[in-house]
């Protein structure tokens, strides 16, 4: 049953969509300090690997990432940081490997064509080591067995190579979750806007003074009433005096015969 599960998973995972931040051929490229510490220290970093995919909480952890018949089973609840060490330890490539499932469910991330050769290549190297090993020891040959060894040395490089190159992506790509790239690339939400309403004041206008009224003159006073002579009477803001009334005061001089 816990091998249906598994093969379940594993078909489920190659409908993922999302893709590793670095493929396995550019993780020295990506980052060099990583994996040049990962070539003399593999399970100390498989074990900070694997506590910080479980978010630094290790009451989640489960012997292999709940990934094989035995997980659940070792007293993980217990004590969790002993049996983390006991996995990196014992069984360093499939701890590096059960943080790797561990991520791709999380983030729905598929293996490219590419990494998948050089995994395949690195497993069918170990294979033909094996297969050499044994047939050196039943024919007992010399240059059979010098064989095996030379196959046997070239696989475990391999092998070493590639977990240090699959670390270095699983620490790549948790630097992206942690968001230790900076801030997202994705455009900024844009400010809440709100709808203007008609009680709101008229702004001032900008530039250019209201214009006068259809049929009026741009820049002069108001026509004056139908029968008043334009411009009558001057405006005071001008500094002009009213005209005197018709006729004058005191008109006709004293003296003057009527």
């Amino acid at each position: 049953m816990a091998s249906q599960d598994y093969m379940n998973k594993m078909q489920l995972r190659q409908n993922y969509r999302n893709f590793w931040h670095t493929d396995l051929m550019s993780t020295v490229q990506a980052d060099f300090p990583c994996i040049s510490s990962l070539s003399f220290s593999g399970p100390c970093v498989s074990y900070i690997l694997r506590k910080r995919a479980l978010y630094n909480d290790m009451s989640r952890y489960v012997c292999c990432a709940g990934y094989l018949p035995c997980s659940g089973r070792c007293g993980e609840s217990r004590c969790p940081e002993f049996c983390l060490c006991t996995e990196v330890l014992l069984c360093f490539g499939n701890s590096v490997a059960s943080t790797r499932f561990l991520l791709q469910d999380e983030f729905n991330i598929q293996t490219t064509q590419c990494d998948n050769c050089i995994i395949g290549f690195m497993f069918c190297l170990q294979q033909v080591a094996c297969i050499f090993s044994i047939v050196a020891m039943i024919v007992g040959s010399e240059e059979i067995q010098e064989a095996s060894q030379i196959l046997s040395c070239l696989s475990d490089c391999v092998y070493l190579t590639v977990c240090a190159c699959m670390q270095t992506q699983h620490k790549i790509e948790m630097d992206k979750r942690d968001g230790k790239f900076g801030p997202p690339s994705a455009m900024a939400v844009p400010p809440i806007q709100n709808m203007s309403r008609i009680d709101q004041p008229t702004p001032p206008p900008v530039g250019y003074p209201p214009q006068p009224a259809y049929g009026q003159p741009y820049g002069y006073p108001p026509q004056p009433a139908y029968g008043q002579p334009y411009g009558y009477p001057p405006p005071q803001s001008q500094g002009y005096s009213p005209q005197p009334a018709y006729p004058p005061a005191g008109y006709p001089p004293a003296g003057y015969p009527k």
